[in-house]
Parts: C-alpha cells; structure tokens; sequence
C-alpha cells in the first residue's frame, strides 16, 4: 500500500510538526544564543517579545527565522531583517550567495543519517518486545514506543543539531567558522564539551509526545485503510 503508507506518514508528520514546533523554537535558541538562563526563561522571554515563524520548507529559513529577536510590531520599533520565508530565502541568497541557502548542510546530513536508522529501530524493538505475537500494538505500546523512539534519536542527533543550528547563523552578520570542524572545535574551547548537548532536554521534551503522536497517528490511518 505504498499510497496509504505515503498520506498516512504525511498526515502524521505534519500532525507532530505543528505539536512540536514551539519546542523546536526554544531549541534553536538555546543551541545558539547565551542571554536565556534556560528553557523556561527562554520560552517567557519569546512569548513576550516575538512572532514565532515557522513558515519555511527549509531547515535554514526556519533557524534564521526562529532567531529573530526582534519584539512585536511596535510603534517606533525596528522591523525585523526578514519579513517571512521567501523575503528571508531572497535576503540569504543575495547576502551570502547561493552556497548560504546550504550552510549547515553537511552537519544536518550527518545528524539525520544515523539517528533516522536508531529512530525506527527503537520503535520496532519497542513494539515487538511489549506486543503478543500475531496481535496489532496496542495504542499504549504504539504511544510509549514512538515517545521513546523519538528521545533515542534526538539524544544521538543534539551533538551534530548543535553544529547545524551554529553553522546555519554563521554569516548573518560575519563569518566565525572556517567549516564544520572549526565549529566544533571552536564551540568546544569556548564552552567546554557540555557544549554538544545544548538543548538536549528540550529535545527530548518534545521529541516524546511529537512521535508518541506522530507514529500513533501512522498506526491508525494504516489500519483505517486497510
């Protein structure tokens, strides 16, 4: 059924999106900025003085656009540096050249490789394990293995997430790094090896109820088809 199997993962992929974007936001900040004292200041410091925009396909626009500090329209304020995905996609090109539209890339196809492999395979072992032979998972099994699924993978990715997210900004204002490995070596001199693991719990935080739903969601729509 590779139709159903294509709308089901689409649905549920989008579903675990829009329920896990906020965290994805918070994230992103903590990996890359030093003003929050943490996930709860820093979740109180973006409800008050931004826009969230999660409006780009791209991983690139949604990190540019998710470190904009700038506060809500106000009278008198300054206005953003971009005014949505394409005036941002537009603004890197122009900026940064064709080649800015890929920064981060590299780091981004190595965090991704691995963890996708250790993602489904949590979620089989899980299912498998807690699931009698011949029976279909239970809703409880599809949900605990999916939140677990998704922690595993995100623990293994946030080192190389926090290179990407670092690599991504670089050349807003001024190139830092000289390529992924000077990001490496430069965030791990300055800040230690605890470095790798910024933002690990927010990661993990929103990585179990996004899959739990991601994948309960799949488990239905699979079975309602077929």
């Amino acid at each position: 059924m590779p139709v159903e199997e294509f709308v089901a993962g689409w649905i549920s992929g989008a579903l675990g999106l829009v329920l896990g974007h906020p965290f994805d936001t918070v994230k992103v900040r903590l990996q890359t900025q030093t003003t929050y004292r943490g996930i709860v200041d820093c979740m109180v410091k973006i409800y008050r003085h931004e826009s969230a925009y999660c409006l780009a396909p791209f991983d690139l626009i949604k990190v540019r656009l998710q470190n904009q500090t700038e506060p809500r329209a106000q009278p008198g304020s300054p206005p953003p540096r971009y005014q949505g995905p394409v005036h941002c996609a537009a603004s890197i090109f122009r900026e940064e050249g064709p080649r800015g539209l890929f920064r981060g890339a590299w780091a981004l196809t190595l965090r991704d490789t691995p963890t996708v492999g250790i993602y489904f395979i949590t979620y089989e072992g899980l299912c498998r394990q807690y699931t009698p032979e011949g029976q279909n998972p239970s809703s409880a099994t599809v949900l605990v293995a999916g939140g677990f699924a998704g922690i595993a993978s995100w623990v293994a990715a946030t080192p190389l997430d926090v290179i990407k997210s670092r690599m991504q900004m670089d050349g807003l204002r001024r190139r830092v790094y000289q390529g992924m490995l000077d990001c490496m070596v430069s965030s791990v001199r300055q800040e230690g090896l605890g470095v790798f693991f910024r933002g690990v719990t927010i990661n993990s935080a929103r990585a179990f109820p996004v899959n739990a739903v991601t994948f309960l969601s799949y488990e239905y729509l699979l079975r309602w088809w077929g």
